[in-house]
């Protein structure tokens, strides 16, 4: 019987936007030829689209299309934990429904359209398809929400094909914590997607973070000092509740305590004014070239002002985003509905948009889509991770999902932070910021302490009870610090002659221990587990042949400016060197030794500067 009502109620707003049309065409004619022209061909004075402002005022003119509900990430919140029924290919619109349905709004007054998905840019002619839709005569902004796992690679053309504005999801700093939030790799992919889109003049990027406590409330000083020197808008987001995304008030951060804890650090953080319509309350520290921003979905909604609707992949037209109402276009299409009935019915749909949406304690009762069906709200779908062994990995199939959810995904974070702690810093790869404009630069002490009185010693990495823990370097002056270490390798005459006539089947010996050396030492981070993950500025390994002793020495040297040394790195990278040695020249012996590595010197710290020797030049003895 419901059915049926839909139809018939289906078919006459189909006639009953014939019949205005009808009346239009026929009243066309008859109007001087100087106020037709005004009235039906120049858009800037007719009024906004009644069938797009609904009966409390507001002005819809920002779409949101979701392109595909497949995503490359599985992020915790947005993907239930048992995945998701896709819909069947044939279910979901075409690229030629996309384009006809955007054109009818676009006739209608809406003059930016957003791209989400799932994952929008996977879709096999996302470029294509961002060409069509900015020819659209009216359309103003082409925005793209992603997780940016493939911005480095289809940036240049999307840019070039129209799309001018981008949202970026990422939600930590932290390489592991990536891992675990997304159950997938790609964190390096998601950086340089930022930086190509800088490079592309994408100002502001946008960076999208769900806040959740316990998670990565912890990094709001760092997404923060991110807008430092980069024109980037962070936006702080409220965690929303979605099917399957088991949400609950004691994990959302509301912007208030957001808030606060930012100004903790940043006392002089300023409140900016806010654009029309706009979701993100803004605020900027004093002298830096960003902003950041709070949406605050569930704390103080912003229905008010909303002038979003949303449409799904599979063709449904959604007015409110937590609400469960749907309207579909798709069929109305099949059907052969012409625009003018297209938007009598999307007319309809928005005539009926509630005044607000549900509030925080309702919301979370009532059924919805999970959040990879509907299409982002305002960015929220994060970026992706550097692979981590330690780190438990997800399936992706529903029924291994739930094996896992059962006995794991109840308290997920709680466990993984008991048995990844080494791997909970913000990664090295964000280089170390520059000084803020009135805080002085410390140069590196000269003062020797080698002669420290025993009595004072102490093991920084381990408290008063005994147990393991990181030095916690946050107030530790930023100087340039530097250490040397070297080793050497006995291998042997005859393997000394191969080595030094390249005639080891492996290969160059030298030239593979040096690179094996560099990349040794970039990772002592997740080698050394309670080392802190440090930006290096400068990291060299030379190897040098010994023709007397039979030996190759090794030398390393590294540079940083940060609050912490870098003797582990130099010493590191020899250390990683050598054994590569021992590993190309084991098929000729297994003697070979490393001997005497050791810290040569180091500069910087603030307990003084370390040389073993007075004389860098010394020959290395075997």
């Amino acid at each position: 019987m419901l059915n049926k009502m839909n139809l018939c109620l289906g078919a006459t707003n189909r006639l009953l936007a014939r019949h205005c049309a009808t009346v239009a065409n026929i009243a066309k004619p008859l109007i001087p030829s100087t106020v037709r022209k005004s009235l039906f061909e120049n858009k800037k004075i007719l009024p906004f689209s009644s069938f797009l402002t609904d009966t409390h005022g507001r002005k819809h003119n920002y779409l949101r299309i979701s392109l595909t509900e497949r995503c490359n990430l599985r992020c915790q919140y947005c993907m239930p934990a048992g995945g998701v029924d896709l819909t069947t290919k044939d279910k979901l619109l075409t690229t030629s429904e996309i384009i006809k349905i955007a054109s009818a709004f676009v006739v209608e007054g809406v003059d930016k359209i957003r791209l989400t998905g799932g994952e929008p840019s996977i879709r096999p002619d996302i470029v294509e398809l961002v060409d069509a839709l900015k020819k659209l005569d009216g359309l103003k902004t082409l925005a793209m929400t992603t997780n940016g796992l493939l911005l480095s690679r289809k940036l240049p053309a999307l840019k070039a094909a129209g799309l001018n504005m981008l949202n970026v999801s990422l939600d930590t700093l932290i390489p592991a914590k990536f891992e675990f939030i997304t159950r997938r790799k790609g964190f390096e992919k998601v950086l340089q997607g930022i930086d190509v889109s800088l490079e592309l003049g994408y100002n502001p990027l946008k960076l999208n973070c769900v806040v959740m406590r316990g998670l990565n409330e912890d990094e709001l000083h760092s997404f923060v000092e991110l807008t430092r020197d980069k024109d980037i808008d962070v936006r702080f987001i409220e965690y929303m509740p979605f099917e399957g995304n088991k949400w609950n008030g004691k994990k959302m951060v509301p912007y208030h305590e957001m808030l606060e804890i930012i100004r903790r650090k940043y006392s002089d953080l300023m409140r900016l004014e806010d654009a029309a319509n706009d979701t993100s309350k803004a605020y900027q520290v004093p002298g830096y070239r960003g902003k950041i921003g709070f949406i605050t979905s569930m704390s103080e909604h912003f229905c008010g002002s909303c002038n979003r609707l949303r449409l799904t992949a599979d063709g449904n037209l959604k007015v409110c985003l937590f609400g469960n109402a749907e309207t579909s276009l798709r069929d109305l299409l099949r059907d052969g509905a012409s625009n003018e009935e297209l938007i009598a019915v999307v007319g309809q749909a928005v005539g009926r948009k509630k005044k607000q949406h549900a509030g925080m304690s309702n919301l979370p009762s009532m059924k919805n889509r999970p959040m990879i069906l509907i299409g982002d709200p305002n960015g929220l779908l994060t970026g992706g991770s550097i692979a981590t062994s330690s780190v438990r990995f997800y399936c992706t199939t529903k029924e291994d999902n739930q094996n896992n959810h059962d006995n794991y995904l109840d308290d997920p974070w709680t466990k993984f932070r008991e048995t990844n702690a080494s791997l909970l810093q913000v990664s090295s790869m964000f280089h170390a910021p520059a000084p803020h404009e009135n805080e002085p630069v410390q140069e590196p002490s000269k003062s020797a302490t080698s002669n420290v009185n025993s009595e004072q010693v102490q093991l920084t990495h381990v408290d008063h009870q005994g147990q393991a823990r990181m030095v916690d370097v946050s107030d530790k002056a930023w100087t340039i610090r530097r250490a040397r270490a070297q080793a050497t390798v006995w291998i042997g005459p005859e393997a000394f002659h191969l080595v030094a006539e390249n005639q080891i089947k492996k290969g160059d010996v030298l030239k593979v221990a040096e690179i094996a050396g560099i990349s040794g030492g970039k990772l002592t981070s997740q080698l050394i587990p309670l080392c802190h993950p440090i930006a290096l500025h400068q990291l060299r390994v030379h190897l040098s042949l010994d023709s007397i002793n039979h030996c190759v020495n090794v030398e390393s040297e590294a540079v940083t400016r940060g609050p912490t040394g870098v003797e582990m790195e130099a010493l590191t990278a020899a250390s990683v060197a050598c054994l590569t040695i021992i590993d190309m020249v084991k098929a000729v012996t297994r003697e070979a030794e490393i001997r005497n590595l050791q810290l040569v010197s180091k500069s910087g710290g603030t307990r003084g500067d370390f040389n073993r020797t007075k004389n860098d030049n010394v020959p290395f003895r075997c």
